[in-house]
């Protein structure tokens, strides 16, 4: 079992900046690849960003590369997500996801989630 809790959200203005957070407890967090999802309202929930345990490699959506990028420090148990030059369009409910398997792009190949933290990008 793998415990997640994310944290950082908030309201910001278009053009602004936020660090999310997601601590880990339980099962041995590095061997963990962890991912970045996202749910606005009233539509799915999507992929924004993963990084896999294995050689730290990451992925990004479309959407959000080169403005977001993803790390994660293990020996805090722990995932971020920088995000710069928000836009409206990236409001929605922010979760971080735990997958003891590769890189993977679907939220179905992840086994454990947070509970969600918000944001809201005003314009």
């Amino acid at each position: 079992q793998v415990q997640l809790v994310e944290s950082g959200g908030g309201l910001v203005q278009a053009g602004g900046s936020l660090r999310l957070s997601c601590a880990a407890s339980g099962r041995t967090f590095s061997r963990y690849t962890m991912a970045w999802f996202r749910q606005a309202p009233g539509k799915e929930r999507e992929f924004v960003t993963t990084i896999s345990w294995i050689d730290n490699y990451k992925n990004y959506a479309d959407s959000v590369k080169g403005r977001f990028t993803i790390s994660r420090d293990n020996a805090k148990n722990t995932l971020y997500l920088q995000m710069n030059s928000l836009k409206p369009e990236d409001t929605a409910v922010y979760y971080c996801a735990a997958s003891p398997r590769g890189v993977v792009v679907t939220a179905d190949g992840y086994d454990y989630w947070g509970q969600g933290t918000q944001v809201t990008v005003s314009s």
